[in-house]
């Protein structure tokens, strides 16, 4: 199957629940300590966050999705025109198919026609990396959207469930460093949905890496995405494999790893989620199925209202917790 019906494939099977792992990401653990006595006016209240050194209007960064096949054009104008006029944060699929397809490179550049001003990124796979990738190849995944910062996307379990996928996974580390070291936009790594935990983490910021995105297990099932692909059933044990979110957030924040550094993704599918992510650690968020299922079902009007919804969301989350601001979110808000 070629990359572009492949990753066609993934948007269909994860628009709906199908592809969704048996249990939660682990935020439903978490309840909210509610203030009676903010002391604070809903005017006071400021849901502005910095990533990288820009601020963005809230702490929601939207995942990687689209690219690569017909269709993806119109999904990603969307996505960039609604985070060009929110000030949100978003990257782009995997770029892979620029380099094997060059003409599928519409499908991304539009984003960057449609979002001026916008911070977009960039996405290549670790396992493109470990053969030290070409620098003039970088730099086509680059310029092509005018990226403000590079995602390398690690997956070795959504690869090994594809008949088509890599099974080489020796030397990305390394490929991380290099690009690090040879790219003038910083290096954002994340997971697909399996999880990243303190020790990989901190391997690659020694790496180079900026940020790390955890995308933990609890939203949507990579393995379980190409397992209904296939016929092969015995693999479907790995369809729940994996870290959770909560979990890869306990285990970095033990590791004293910044917030700053820290992106908490899988299974964040409500504003709470966003909130309580950033009370256990991380210092952004990020989601993806939400978006999609927006952006399917009612447009750029539908996914515009789903950012400003949750804003809102976080506002009077923040007010009813006593903070003025994302900076005042700590873990003694939260209660089990």
């Amino acid at each position: 199957m070629s990359i572009q019906n492949r990753k066609a494939d993934h948007i269909r099977l994860t628009v709906d629940n199908q592809s969704a792992y048996t249990f939660n990401a682990g935020f439903e653990r978490y309840r909210f300590r509610h203030n009676a006595l903010p002391e604070l006016n809903l005017s006071d209240i400021s849901t502005e966050a910095k990533l990288l050194g820009t601020t963005f209007s809230m702490p929601l960064f939207i995942s990687s999705m689209t690219g690569g096949f017909a269709g993806a054009s119109q999904v990603n104008e969307i996505i960039a025109s609604v985070c060009e006029s929110q000030n949100i944060p978003f990257g782009v699929g995997s770029q892979r198919a620029i380099l094997e397809k060059p003409e599928t490179i519409e499908s991304f550049s539009i984003v960057r026609k449609k979002a001026p001003n916008a911070f977009i990124a960039g996405n290549i796979g670790g396992a493109q990396l470990a053969g030290n990738l070409p620098v003039e190849s970088i730099n086509i995944l680059i310029d092509s959207i005018r990226a403000d910062a590079i995602i390398v996307h690690l997956n070795p379990l959504q690869e090994l469930m594809q008949p088509e996928g890599d099974r080489n996974f020796k030397g990305i580390l390394d490929g991380i460093a290099n690009l690090a070291s040879c790219t003038q936009v910083p290096v954002i790594v994340k997971e697909t949905g399996a999880g990243i935990s303190a020790k990989v983490a901190l391997l690659l910021l020694q790496a180079g890496a900026k940020v790390i995105d955890i995308a933990g297990s609890g939203g949507t099932s990579w393995a379980k995405v190409e397992n209904l692909r296939t016929d092969e059933k015995y693999l479907r044990v790995f369809n729940d494999w994996g870290i959770t979110t909560v979990d890869c957030l306990t285990d970095l924040r033990n590791a004293g790893i910044n917030h700053e550094n820290i992106i908490a993704s899988g299974g964040i599918r409500s504003a709470h989620d966003v909130i309580k992510s950033i009370c256990l650690g991380a210092g952004f968020a990020a989601t993806a199925q939400p978006v999609i299922q927006a952006v399917m079902h009612g447009g750029s009007n539908a996914l515009t209202e789903l950012v400003e919804q949750w804003r809102t969301i976080m506002r009077y989350t923040l007010l009813l917790t006593g903070c003025s601001d994302i900076k005042d979110l700590n873990e003694e808000i939260l209660y089990k």
